[in-house]
């Protein structure tokens, strides 16, 4: 097995062709999420545009276009997450072909691009959870006149 010590990194460990390899199976479930994420958004902004051809509420026109911007987050986290993945197997080639200190930038790129997602994501669960707020307050106000 090879390890590499980085000259340029005084407080960083020796990295291996395990350490990239360990986040494989964490980002393939983030990219699963990500993925059910996409497709349920997707499956509702179908139902709302059918909705909407019925109705021509304004209200649904609102909610399409919140689900626009959630789904476009999210097509940016499945991106940054699946180039994250692809930063961690070049890490991996790149250790096999002894290129260690190329492998270590390779790897701390693919961990930027794993937060990014992450930073991503977190942004899409506050506008998923304050359109929930709304539809709360919607069905508090209509228990109040009731």
């Amino acid at each position: 097995m090879h390890f590499v010590k980085i000259s340029t990194f005084e407080t960083m460990e020796e990295l291996s062709l395990t350490t990239p390899a360990l986040l494989f199976s964490a980002i393939s479930l983030i990219m699963l999420a990500y993925t059910n994420r996409f497709l349920a958004y997707a499956a509702v902004i179908r139902n709302l545009h059918d909705k909407y051809l019925k109705e021509k509420d304004d209200s649904l026109l609102r909610q399409i276009q919140n689900l626009k911007l959630r789904l476009n987050l999210t097509r940016w986290m499945q991106i940054f997450g699946i180039t994250s993945l692809l930063f961690c197997v070049l890490t991996m080639f790149l250790i096999y072909i002894n290129l260690f200190t190329i492998a270590a930038y390779a790897f701390g790129l693919g961990l930027v691009l794993l937060l990014l997602s992450l930073i991503f994501l977190i942004r899409e669960i506050q506008i998923s959870t304050q359109a929930l707020q709304h539809h709360i307050a919607d069905i508090e106000e209509y228990l109040k006149k009731k």
